[in-house]
């Protein structure tokens, strides 16, 4: 297996490889239906589904599992997922993002993808970054656009859910456009 060591820091969190007790935490949200309302994520998901896809992203070296978690009890608060990522062309994408139980809503989301911002593009020199999010879900639609990133249009059934086909609407911001809005913090 190979061994990845990421670990991104922002002022209140801990964005880390996920570590093998992180998937319980995961398996317990991602059947939660007020978590995964607007994830493409069928409800009879299991921990074992968790655990193997988990162990899966391990092996792809275009995939990045972490997990955020507390700076001060390393407690894991929620996960993202970065797939596609293409080194000759500096880009990836921002596939899963969410923070799990009781602390959604506090701003977690909004620190996360901040720091992984600073890090793509600041440290890892990354020309793109790209994420979609369901149609629908104006709360993601309107943090990604405070954050930066623009519109580019929508994948029509680009995702099931439950056998379910939804349309994802795509979007991205480039490096000019990050140091642009926040210098080089």
């Amino acid at each position: 297996m190979t061994e990845k060591c990421t670990r991104i820091e922002t002022e209140h969190y801990i964005i880390r490889d996920v570590c093998f007790s992180d998937y319980e935490s995961f398996a317990v949200w991602e059947v939660d239906p007020d978590m995964t309302r607007y994830f493409a994520l069928d409800k009879d998901r299991t921990y074992e589904d968790v655990v193997t896809e988990g162990f899966a992203y391990r092996e792809d070296k275009s995939v990045m599992d972490l997990t955020i978690t507390d700076k001060e009890s390393g407690k894991p608060l929620g996960r993202v997922i970065i797939s596609r990522i293409e080194p000759h062309y500096k880009s990836l994408d921002i596939t899963k993002i969410y923070v799990g139980g009781d602390m959604r809503g506090k701003g977690i989301g909004n620190e996360t993808l901040l720091g992984l911002l600073r890090y793509f593009f600041a440290e890892q020199g990354m020309q793109r970054v790209t994420l979609d999010y369901f149609t629908g879900n104006t709360r993601a639609a309107a943090l990604y656009r405070k954050l930066g990133f623009v519109d580019e249009g929508v994948a029509r059934n680009a995702c099931s859910k439950d056998g379910v086909y939804y349309d994802l609407n795509l979007m991205s911001i480039l490096r000019d456009e990050y140091f642009e809005k926040y210098g080089d913090r």
